[in-house]
């Protein structure tokens, strides 16, 4: 497909960075990515609203929905991850799972088609929020002193090393960890969705413009293809909406272990 497009010179413009930038819908600040967090947050609070609304002994099926996404996390994420201690965190992590799905499977949902998490203010936003909570979770454990004392110079290391390991100590957990976190979900939603528009751009402008027999072809080919690419690019959605939430769970544990 590419060779095709690139036949037709400039007459194929490639999506890029650019096609993540929206105007103002009303005014300048209220943008296509605002609104579908606008959006997303009303859908999760809706949905955790009616599935405990009517709660029952036998529940109907938003409960059940509830319960089932509820449990998961608690089960799969707070308590493994944390340990008993993680009972008090299933709240957060629950909303953070759910908040952070919505947002990145509005970039398959028609109409909305843009995952707003590609937009790295808001995982920034969102890996900022789990980075106060372990660090605060830490010292409120520890002590402020003992807390990074036990980060920076675990026991049993000669004391040259820790000229070295000291400072990646302090780096790794207290900088790294919100960045990785941030870049992570970023860069595969922005990523994602570009090779969506890519494909379906694409075979658009190969079916109507390059027109011939190859290019209706490699159109629909490339259409056919963007339909494959929908529902795997809905699975890494959900995936990286677990491995967020997980590890912020895993750096809560942490903070909360005697030595970590």
């Amino acid at each position: 497909m590419s060779i095709l497009l690139a036949a037709e010179g400039d007459g194929f413009v490639s999506p890029g960075p650019s096609d993540f930038v929206y105007p103002g819908i009303l005014g300048s600040f209220v943008t296509k990515p605002i609104l579908i967090i606008v959006l997303g947050t009303l859908a999760v609070g809706v949905f955790y609203y009616l599935a405990a609304r009517r709660a029952a002994v036998v529940p109907d099926k938003m409960q059940f929905a509830g319960e089932s996404l509820y449990g998961f996390v608690r089960n799969d994420i707070a308590l493994d991850a944390i340990g008993h201690e993680g009972m008090k965190f299933v709240p957060y992590l629950a909303t953070l799972f759910s908040f952070i799905a919505v947002l990145n499977l509005s970039g398959i949902i028609p109409f909305l088609q843009f995952p707003a998490t590609s937009s790295i203010a808001i995982p920034l936003f969102l890996a900022v929020v789990s980075w106060v909570i372990f660090l605060y979770q830490g010292i409120k454990r520890q002590g402020f002193v003992k807390y990074f004392k036990d980060m920076m110079f675990p026991p049993g290391i000669p004391w040259p090393v820790y000229i070295l390991l000291a400072p990646i100590e302090f780096f790794s957990t207290v900088i790294v960890r919100p960045l990785t976190l941030t870049l992570r979900l970023t860069f595969n939603m922005f990523a994602g969705h570009l090779v969506l528009l890519l494909f379906i751009l694409g075979g658009e402008y190969l079916l109507v413009h390059y027109g011939g027999i190859v290019g209706i072809a490699a159109g629909s080919v490339s259409l056919l293809g963007s339909i494959v690419l929908t529902f795997f690019e809905g699975f890494v959605q959900i995936l990286q909406a677990y491995v967020f939430t997980l590890l912020s769970a895993l750096y809560i544990g942490g903070a909360l272990a005697d030595e970590h």
